[in-house]
């Protein structure tokens, strides 16, 4: 591995009213405090974003917003802007979540306009790219994340995506229990790692931070770490109690 400090990033969802975040957070910077190893996110709701900044304000625990809009402001009600959410104090935001896709009709293209906009603004995306259980069947896991990637980053120049940060969550190991094996997230990884050594620079592959996501549990995560292209995790339901989510930050 390069000189890439891991990001252990916490998905929050939708999940904690304010003052439980408040608590998870304030609990989760007394655990993590001395930890220098890896670098620590967690992305709450938005109605959480202000009161958990107030409390990892100053800490190695930094602030990530879980969605945006690419319009910098505007009659469009129900969404939140870079602007907004730099305001609350974050300085990472999630893009392109397989629920978004899933859900809510996210496409590679809102993702690529996603990414932009927070590039603009000087927040660092973590984009999120995966396959089906159905798609892996079929072989096309590559397939599918080379699209997912090509059309995610079109436009990005090679300074824009510099801060970039790519999460490969196999849809099929989202809140399902179940895992990518080592080799399986270390393949994806290496391909991605490649990809953009092939389009962009081999010096941005080197420094090209890429998580794993899916099922991330304090038993599985040193496994995943050890793979030379696996360089942080995006953690969903174990981030959500401080104490199993700290024991991962000290994989």
């Amino acid at each position: 591995m390069a000189d890439r400090k891991p990001l252990i990033a916490g998905n929050w969802k939708m999940y904690k009213t304010v003052s439980e975040a408040f608590e998870t957070a304030e609990k989760l910077v007394g655990l993590v405090k001395d930890v220098d190893q890896a670098e620590v996110m967690i992305a709450p709701p938005f109605t959480a974003l202000a009161p958990v900044f107030a409390a990892v304000q100053g800490t190695n625990v930094t602030l990530g917003a879980q969605n945006l809009y690419w319009e910098a402001e505007g009659a469009y009600t129900g969404e939140i802007s870079t602007s907004m959410l730099r305001s609350a104090g974050c300085t990472h935001v999630i893009i392109g979540h397989s629920e978004r896709r899933q859900y809510f009709g996210e496409t590679d293209e809102s993702v690529n306009k996603k990414v932009k906009a927070a590039v603009t603004a000087g927040l660092i995306p973590v984009m999120c790219v995966g396959e089906s259980e159905q798609e892996r069947d079929d072989n096309k896991t590559f397939s599918v994340l080379d699209k997912q990637v090509k059309i995610g980053l079109e436009g990005l120049s090679l300074e824009d995506a510099a801060t970039l940060v790519i999460a490969y969550e196999p849809i099929w190991a989202i809140g399902t229990g179940k895992t990518a094996t080592k080799e399986q997230a270390q393949d994806v990884h290496r391909y991605l790692r490649e990809w953009i050594g092939n389009n962009y620079s081999a010096a941005l592959a080197d420094s090209l931070r890429i998580l794993y996501g899916g099922s991330v549990k304090p038993d599985n995560v040193s496994a995943l770490m050890a793979q030379p292209d696996v360089d942080g995790a995006l953690v969903g339901g174990a981030s959500l109690d401080a104490d199993t989510f700290s024991q991962i930050v000290k994989f």
